[in-house]
């Protein structure tokens, strides 16, 4: 089959401009929009139309890009509430994403920047199957949308629960549809659970070249994984991890590698990716992060408004490897070094990302990482403890990762189940901070991720917090069908 991503590359530019527009109006006022309906002019007609219109779903993955000022950033403000990353805004103090309010558009926004892509897959499902094509192309891009589907989906149910999405197409083009109640957790969960596996007994294990960036077999299982670790389906991560690791994936040798611009178009560890361009589709992580004393000639307009805190900073082994994309002095004008802690600053500067050597501006190039396969091996090592405490794979899991930083091995039969589990969920944080939203998730699972939040000042935070609000306008566009989260 012909190569897709030469029709995602050539589109994107008026696609993503068009979704910066379609967010900046969500943004001064939220009014229904019907992104499709069927008639005999709008149905699709050709190959290049099914796959124009499967490429348009792909912008809801701009919800994993880092700091993005066309929309709620998905990774930093994730990282603020999990207390990875610290804000100059809050003056270092309690920032706005701890303040859990039904009013805060913060965490709101996210639901209605995402339903309508949603929906959108829906339709679009229904009208590639209903096209004459060859059926090999048919299947695989009925099975990418089902994967995106499943995808946000899953980052709906993470931060609001189960929420109604629409799965009839009739229903998904019809603006007058009657509202959907919520769904049970187990209804939700099966149907991501339904949409990953079906996508991923059609889809290729990975996608490289003019392809690359597309869903793939492995990331369909990635978060079929994560799912189960979600809801603490330990034996069912255990087989999807397994799985995932006999599809040819393997750590790179040096971590930073991961985000630099030699890994554009991807490598054997990352397992989904946001291709980025250095203009409109572009990472401005840097230009968020870096600090206005940092001295670079090819970033512009530099903020500074994250920061690692100095208590997380000081976690890491100072060997270790990955402490190169964690800043705690940088270089400055004429020459020069700022030390920052010596300096007041808030904490290390979390660089992650290299730097795009084709660009002079903040739109950076450099790809950015949804999920790459240490995540997996980690996350395996954890699903195994939690069934049968530590073991020899257990820890060849996570030395694997371990070594490739640069440190020692545990040794097998050091940790008890509980001990164990504590060296885990430290690991996953060296190796995993502002990555897609990876660090609250985990706090969520681990049970943490409220009393952390009181611990750093929230002085809203309950335990039903772990969910978002739900927006207003969607309580009361169902006629008061649909429930807000408890404590709101």
């Amino acid at each position: 089959m012909a190569p897709l991503l030469f029709k995602y590359r050539g589109n994107i530019r008026f696609i993503l401009i068009a979704f910066s527009i379609l967010i900046s109006s969500c943004e001064k006022d939220l009014k229904s929009v019907v992104f499709d309906r069927f008639s005999t002019d709008n149905f699709f007609k050709t190959p290049a139309d099914a796959i124009a219109a499967v490429t348009a779903t792909y912008r809801g993955m701009r919800m994993n890009f880092p700091a993005d000022v066309n929309n709620s950033p998905y990774t930093a403000n994730s990282g603020l509430q999990a207390g990875e990353l610290v804000s100059t805004s809050a003056g270092g103090k309690i920032d706005m994403l701890l303040d859990f309010r039904e009013d805060n558009i913060t965490l709101t926004n996210f639901y209605l920047l995402e339903m309508p892509v949603i929906t959108e897959a829906t339709i679009n499902i229904d009208k590639i199957s209903r096209m004459t094509i060859d059926n090999v192309l048919k299947e695989r891009l009925i099975a990418e949308l089902k994967g995106l589907r499943a995808h946000y989906s899953q980052m709906l149910f993470n931060m609001y629960g189960p929420v109604p999405v629409r799965i009839d197409p009739v229903e998904a083009q019809n603006p007058s549809a009657t509202p959907l109640p919520r769904p049970s957790t187990a209804e939700m969960v099966a149907q991501i659970e339904k949409d990953y596996k079906e996508a991923a007994a059609v889809l290729p294990a990975k996608f490289t070249g003019t392809d690359y960036g597309r869903f793939s077999k492995t990331a369909c299982l990635t978060g079929l994984m994560k799912l189960y670790m979600h809801e603490k389906r330990w034996q069912d991560a255990i087989t999807t991890g397994r799985q995932i690791m006999g599809l040819g994936y393997n750590l790179i040798p040096n971590y930073a590698d991961n985000f630099s611009y030699s890994s554009k178009g991807g490598n054997s560890e990352i397992i989904l990716a946001v291709p980025a361009l250095s203009d409109v589709n572009s990472n401005r992580w840097l230009a968020w992060v870096l600090p206005p004393s940092y001295y670079n000639p090819a970033i512009i307009a530099i903020e500074g408004f994250f920061y690692m805190p100095w208590k997380n900073y000081d976690k890491f082994d100072q060997n270790d490897k990955r402490l190169e994309r964690l800043l705690a002095k940088w270089p400055t004008t004429g020459g020069g070094t700022i030390d920052g802690r010596a300096k007041g600053y808030l904490g290390a500067v979390p660089m992650k990302y290299g730097i795009d050597p084709t660009s002079r501006s903040w739109d950076q190039g450099i790809d950015i990482i949804v999920w790459r396969y240490a995540d997996v091996l980690l996350l395996l090592a954890e699903a195994i403890n939690e069934t049968q405490g530590p073991s020899p794979e257990t820890y060849s899991l996570i030395n694997t990762v371990r070594n490739r930083a640069g440190l020692n091995s545990y040794p097998d039969g050091a940790f008890t189940k509980d001990q164990f589990k504590a060296k885990l969920m430290d690991e996953r944080f060296f190796e995993l901070w502002s990555e897609d939203a990876i660090r609250k998730e985990d706090l969520i699972r681990w049970g943490t991720f409220i009393q952390d939040a009181i611990t750093r000042g929230s002085t809203t935070a309950k335990p039903e917090f772990v969910l978002y609000p739900l927006p207003r306008r969607v309580l009361s566009e169902s006629g008061g069908l649909i429930k807000q989260n408890p404590g709101y």
